[in-house]
């Protein structure tokens, strides 16, 4: 079990950790995520003398909803200075971001609280480890095992998609050509007219056509009918039989999606927890204390 540290007093990564310090904790970060719409180094920006992540290629113009972090750091340090973790946070809002509210129907799961924040960051790490757009499958499998998740927890973390948008510039290759037993024309062409525009690098499609609001197991749906936004994402259907037999069981098991999905989150939030004195409670997500 991983362990940290909060004021030199040794803890584990346990559910309920800020139940006696900071109890309005999950409610708070539950607020500004349903009004928005694994130690926390993606949220630091750069300085003279750090690096960090989020200009990282895969990051690059990509991550959004730092301000709503921000604000819910903001919030907490007036209710509960110093105890909540920024890792904690973001782990949390991740969740909160599946299942904002009954409608959208998506799976919720306790998340284990702290992770301590880390000092540093590095750009190179988040360029070598986050798998870019037009990453194969033996590409997608190999960096996933490198952090310890299986092809499995790949492909089921791969259903996040059913949220967020991509710009043009990172599925232009999706863009070339209209012929193949794979391809879905109708699919391409609307692509083609979206990113033709003055500004098409720019523009931005969504990353599931279907119900972009709604966390579901549409991703999967439409990855069978060749509608995958990214290169990386039409791979799984296209380019190996045992993705492609994983995509078809999500895709016909929304249940089954959900609570797997459950699992590989809980399992990827307990992977390079920071112990000991290797981190801290930052005051401000952005910057080191």
């Amino acid at each position: 079990m991983n362990e940290t540290c909060v004021d030199d007093i040794t803890i584990v990564l346990q559910i309920d950790l800020y139940l006696n310090s900071c109890p309005e904790a999950e409610s708070i970060i539950f607020s500004f995520v349903e009004n928005a719409g694994c130690d926390g180094s993606v949220l630091l920006d750069d300085t003279e003398d750090l690096v960090g992540e989020k200009t990282a290629p895969p990051n690059l113009n990509s991550l959004r909803g730092f301000e709503v972090i921000d604000a819910i750091k903001s919030e907490l340090e007036s209710v509960c200075p110093r105890t909540v973790f920024c890792a904690d946070i973001l782990a949390t809002a991740a969740r909160d971001c599946c299942y904002r509210d009954i409608q959208s129907g998506g799976p919720s799961w306790e998340v284990e609280m702290g992770r301590k924040d880390s000092l540093i960051a590095s750009k190179e790490a988040a360029a070598n480890n986050i798998p870019g757009p037009n990453s194969t499958v033996p590409t997608l499998v190999a960096k996933f095992r490198n952090v310890g998740l299986s092809l499995s927890d790949m492909i089921v973390l791969s259903g996040a998609h059913t949220l967020g948008m991509a710009r043009c510039s990172t599925f232009s290759t999706r863009l070339q050509g209209s012929n193949g037993p794979d391809i879905n024309v109708d699919f391409v062409q609307n692509l083609q007219q979206l990113c033709s525009q003055a500004d098409g690098n720019s523009r931005l499609a969504q990353l599931d056509l279907v119900s972009p609001a709604t966390f579901d197991n549409q991703y999967y749906v439409k990855l069978l009918s060749g509608e995958g936004l990214l290169p990386s994402d039409q791979a799984l259907v296209t380019d190996d039989y045992q993705t492609r037999q994983l995509v078809l069981s999500y895709a016909e098991n929304p249940l089954d999606f959900f609570e797997d999905f459950k699992d590989s989150m809980l399992k990827m939030g307990s992977l390079g927890v920071l112990t000991g004195t290797d981190g801290q409670i930052r005051k401000n997500c952005r910057v080191v204390n």
